[in-house]
């Protein structure tokens, strides 16, 4: 039997492998864009599916019926907290400003903030380098929670008439994003708490007459030059409930009628899906009830939005 390949994923580009500061993510980074609009949106993972779709990709199934898995996201709509002004400085971005929203705030925010008895509300500066909308979702809306959660989405290109009106209305995905582009999704990871090097980082179990253990690591490095164990070598440590990015994963569908999609007795560890929902191609990092945040791709220059025909 032929010896089976699992080379190493202990990747570099992830480092240092520790717990996420908090269980939604932040996002750090927006694409350009010359459009006035939101840049980003959030959704709690419902589960996953299998969709019949008409592929319209440059494959051998080209313009056939086939099965994709596609991962379901309950989008209820974001409620309007702030607006912030940001100045850049030598030592990063500061807030030179903040306009709250003049709309009556859910008693639900009581349970992650302290909720003040008046606006204050600021003057809007001449001169500014960004500006964000401050949100908090409505898990009210569905069945997982009660308790928001609050983050901020960049606004591409704004001008005034459009940031008036954005602390006014709810934020629905269709006012962000269209079916047939594709999104990337930011969620924090499954935890599996402390592991070993082995399931960390996938090195290969040692023979059976190797000394000491068999799932450590076959060597630790010269001892002659560096004095210490270098960070390379695979270790044990936390596996998982790590802030990952999923790139260019392709809008299915947005509806606004659960029936449609959710099965007799509801989808496993969830429920039934009470409000908006969409659909992305493949699967999305994180559990099931955890909140992801969706973006506008930065890594798809030509966001091009391609018809999806669902059986």
């Amino acid at each position: 039997m032929a010896k089976r390949n699992n080379p190493r994923h202990g990747s570099m580009q992830f480092w240092p492998r520790k717990r996420a500061a908090r269980i939604y993510p932040r996002v750090r980074s927006y694409p350009v864009s010359n459009k006035t609009k939101l840049l980003g949106f959030a959704g709690y993972k419902v589960g996953m599916l299998q969709v019949n779709i008409r592929d319209n990709t440059n494959s051998v199934t080209k313009g056939q019926v086939i099965s994709v898995p596609a991962t379901v996201i309950e989008c209820p709509p974001l409620k309007p907290l702030s607006l912030r002004y940001y100045e850049q400085t030598d030592y990063g971005l500061k807030i030179i400003a903040e306009i709250p929203t003049q709309n009556k705030l859910e008693k639900e925010l009581e349970r992650k903030i302290k909720i003040p008895k008046k606006n204050n509300t600021k003057i809007v500066p001449d001169k500014f380098d960004l500006v964000t909308l401050q949100v908090y979702t409505q898990p009210k809306l569905t069945s997982i929670k009660k308790k928001p959660e609050i983050f901020e989405i960049k606004i591409s290109n704004p001008n005034q008439d459009f940031l008036k009106n954005v602390l006014v209305k709810d934020i629905k995905a269709e006012d962000v994003f269209d079916e047939g582009q594709v999104v990337d999704a930011h969620a924090v990871t499954k935890g599996y708490g402390f592991q070993g090097p082995v399931r960390r980082f996938g090195i290969s179990l040692r023979k059976k007459k190797s000394e000491k253990v068999k799932r450590g690591p076959g060597s630790l490095g010269s001892w002659n030059q560096q004095q210490h164990i270098m960070y390379r070598v695979a270790h044990a440590g936390q596996t998982g409930y790590h802030t990952r990015t999923d790139y260019n994963k392709l809008l299915l569908k947005m509806s606004s009628d659960p029936k449609e999609i959710n099965p007799a007795g509801g989808f496993n560890d969830y429920g039934f899906i009470r409000s908006n929902y969409l659909l992305l191609k493949g699967s999305v990092s994180g559990a099931r009830k955890r909140l992801v945040r969706l973006q506008q791709p930065i890594r798809n220059k030509n966001n091009k939005q391609v018809a999806i025909e669902i059986q």
